[in-house]
């Protein structure tokens, strides 16, 4: 009985190791930047957090592109 727990304990941290590492080489810094539509520069930008795997696609349907054409800007998920 002893042993299947071990072995079952096993199995369960090497297939969760598998999964993280594939996760590992699928990661980007991501962050909400507002730009002005006239010259491309930069009006406000947070500091960006590191995403992996489906978190970034999450990340980027949560927070889609808003143009405001009163102000001229358009802020948007930037991923690299």
């Amino acid at each position: 009985m002893k042993r299947k727990v071990i072995s079952g304990a096993a199995f369960l941290l090497l297939a969760w190791a598998v999964n993280s590492c594939s996760d590992l080489g699928d990661c980007q810094t991501c962050k909400i930047v507002t730009r002005n539509t006239s010259d491309d520069s930069i009006v406000t930008s947070d500091g960006g957090t590191e995403y992996c795997g489906t978190e970034i696609d999450d990340f980027k349907a949560a927070n889609p592109t808003i143009t405001n054409p009163v102000l001229g800007t358009v802020t948007q998920v930037e991923c690299n």
